[in-house]
């Protein structure tokens, strides 16, 4: 393990208000968003969406890695170009997801714990040659009646150590997703409680493991009510909860905390994390971390409604994913607000059509 690596290659991923686009949907979610907007669940299909969003021109100014799916890894676009390598030229950090999803968790009804560890040692390997420099894992809490259990915490908070500690062991930084979900009517009380009870157990569990702090990104749920809870918080509540429970439970070590967006809307995901900016920039106590964005659907969802998978919607879509990314970036110094939905690009990063080629090669 390359400690220095490690630390230099996660705190680049938070530096400079850029964030992660997460684009690891497994092929069955991503055939599952196709078939709801209508478009093919064929490979050629995923291949010309994901060349879409990274060949995004501008999302290098606001994005610092993205997060890919194995079958992303290794494809090349349609200029028979590596994602990886347009993701690079971009100046994006190529990252990969390494579980292979969540299953039911025995004697325990209704949980779940994340699987993968088997032969992940010899994938992480893989992954490296093919040029990731982080991965992720992401564990799976619901709330309800009896749940969480301590039972499907402490399974998924082991399986995200070890998962951890064999990411640092190959010299890949390790994003930790202890996500506890948004489904339910539970309170924003209740979800700080089971979020404090999940960060708990797994930085024990990290600690156990020996995994280093500065070469470690958190992937955490926000503090939210569930969507069916009759009062939604506002946005200053959020802020405020999120921000206590991340003080109390995650160490100073860690180098930067991403929000994953866990199906809240795309505006709605940008100002909580403009609220939480906010309030870091005038808290008493300055915190020890970043706070950036590690969001899916949240960035994704508008470019693929537009793009429907047709070609000619290509440019439009892009603007989107662009626009989205922008907000984030905004949100990030508390300077996002709704003002700025009705401008697809601000003039500060006017859109350039792509014209795509091999990088340092001229345009096709």
């Amino acid at each position: 393990m390359n400690r220095r690596r490690l630390a230099a290659t996660a705190h680049a991923l938070v530096a400079e208000g850029k964030g992660l686009l997460a684009m690891d949907e497994s092929t069955p979610t991503c055939n599952k968003r196709f078939a709801a907007a209508g478009i093919p669940q064929t490979v050629d299909a995923r291949r010309a969406y994901r060349e879409l969003l990274v060949t995004t021109p501008g999302l290098g100014d606001c994005i610092s890695g993205a997060i890919l799916y194995d079958e992303t890894i290794r494809q090349q676009d349609s200029h028979g170009v590596l994602m990886v390598e347009r993701l690079v030229a971009a100046g994006i950090m190529p990252g990969i997801k390494v579980d292979t999803g969540a299953k039911p968790l025995a004697l325990h009804p209704g949980e779940t714990v994340t699987e993968g560890l088997d032969g992940l040692r010899d994938r992480l390997a893989d992954y490296a040659l093919l040029g990731a420099r982080f991965a992720k894992w992401r564990g799976v809490i619901a709330l309800g009646q009896g749940l969480p259990s301590m039972a499907c915490i402490r399974a998924n908070a082991q399986a995200l150590a070890r998962y951890a500690a064999l990411c640092q062991e190959a010299d890949i930084v390790p994003i930790v997703e202890p996500e506890v979900l948004m489904t339910g009517n539970h309170t924003l009380a209740r979800c700080q409680a089971a979020t404090a009870d999940v960060l708990a157990a797994v930085f024990d569990e990290l600690a156990t493991q020996g995994v280093a702090l500065d070469g470690l990104i958190l992937k955490p749920n926000m503090v939210l009510d569930g969507l069916d809870c009759p009062e939604q918080a506002s946005l200053e509540s959020v802020a405020t909860a999120t921000i206590a429970c991340l003080l109390e439970h995650v160490p100073a070590g860690v180098a930067g905390i991403a929000f994953l967006s866990g199906g809240q809307s795309a505006e709605l995901a940008s100002a909580r994390l403009n609220a939480m900016n906010i309030q870091a920039q005038y808290a008493w106590q300055q915190l020890p971390w970043p706070l950036v964005f590690s969001f899916a659907r949240a960035i994704q969802q508008p470019a693929l409604d537009l793009w429907h998978g047709d070609a000619s919607n290509r440019q439009e879509a892009q603007e989107a994913l662009l626009h989205r990314a922008l907000c984030n970036h905004a949100a990030l110094r508390g300077q996002y607000d709704a003002s700025m939905e009705d401008h697809v690009v601000p003039d500060a990063l006017p859109f350039r059509p792509a014209r795509l080629a091999a990088p340092g090669h001229p345009g096709l």
